[in-house]
């Protein structure tokens, strides 16, 4: 039985007690019992809020327990894994043009990558709330933004999105509420950007339903994305945070400053249809072949090992650099 429940029996408990004691009461003696019952009611809906809420505030350091290889540094430093990701049709050519350099376009370097990105960057998260004047309740929570996302505000009273025809912006528009102890969000009016570094696209319908449970000094922050442009089923990413005391993390990140990185000013990076050099890459570095590397619903699901089963190739013994310390490429010797 909830904290609510459990008021609410206590309340109708008194009221009965106070009844079957006094058989015989005055006009005046009802109204009294009247106005304690809708006091205790008023009393129930403040503090239910309470129980279902718990604290965000703080500083997060990412910690890479989970997908540390995609978080930080990179994908394996591989182009094209699309390994478990479901994109469809439209998604998968999306992806093949894609090329690295792209981010390196002088006025790219400084562009901001969607709110999905907060699984997906190496940084952590600086959460602190909004208070309403008056009452002191909780009306946003706010989110840090690094010099690649934008910070994200998570509004939690009771705002609806805004039309499907309104602007979309690198923070997109959130908006929030408690369901048990876990803070559950709602994330639309993104624009359009990757949901993996290797290039792999979402849309600007894309829309993002995000959980953050906090256990003890460990933040676990699931999301599921939908995306009707390029994706045929839901995708979910998943990172764990631990409250940090030193250093404590920015409300903002440091200015983005751009720089030569050795892509022209007139070149857009790109690869034609059916030109992509690297559609075998992760097949000479670990024998996977390009059904389970270029992705699709069915490489989310254990069975796609029966599918290439005849077609994998188990890669050399790695000597040196096992697992990629850091997160870095295995190096085989």
């Amino acid at each position: 039985m909830g904290p609510d429940a459990v008021l609410g029996a206590l309340v109708a408990e008194l009221l009965l007690e106070t009844n079957m004691d006094r058989p015989q009461h005055s006009e005046a003696r009802s109204g009294s019992i009247r106005t304690f019952g809708v006091a205790c009611l008023i009393m129930l809906q403040a503090v239910t809020p309470v129980f279902a809420q718990i604290e965000l505030s703080g500083s997060w350091g990412a910690r890479n327990y989970s997908d540390a290889l995609s978080n930080n540094p990179g994908p394996r430093w591989l182009p094209l894994d699309f390994m478990g990701l479901p994109l469809n049709a439209t998604g998968l050519w999306r992806g093949l043009i894609y090329s690295p350099s792209t981010i390196s376009m002088p006025e790219r370097i400084c562009s901001f990558y969607p709110p999905i990105y907060m699984l997906m960057g190496p940084f952590g998260l600086k959460i602190w709330n909004e208070t309403e004047p008056r009452n002191g309740t909780t009306i946003a929570w706010h989110i840090n933004g690094w010099e690649d996302r934008g910070p994200t505000t998570i509004w939690m009273d009771g705002r609806a999105h805004p039309s499907e025809n309104a602007p979309h912006g690198m923070s997109g528009f959130t908006t929030g509420q408690w369901v048990d102890d876990v803070l559950t969000t709602y994330t639309t009016h993104m624009k359009a950007g990757q949901v993996r570094k290797s290039g792999a696209p979402n849309s600007d319908q894309v829309t993002m339903t995000t959980r953050y449970f906090r256990h003890g000094d460990i933040l676990t922050v699931t999301a599921r994305i939908d995306d009707p442009e390029y994706l045929a089923e839901p995708y979910y990413l998943t990172r764990t945070f631990q409250l940090d005391v030193l250093p404590a993390i920015r409300t903002v990140g440091p200015p983005c400053i751009q720089g030569d990185e050795g892509v022209a000013e007139e070149v857009v990076p790109h690869y034609l249809p059916g030109k992509n050099p690297f559609l075998d890459e992760i097949m000479k570095k670990y024998g996977i072949p390009p059904e389970a590397s270029l992705g699709g619903a069915e490489t989310m699901y254990p069975d796609i090992r029966k599918k290439i089963k005849d077609k994998y190739k188990a890669p050399e013994q790695c000597t040196y650099a096992c697992g990629g310390p850091g997160g870095f490429p295995l190096r085989l010797q």
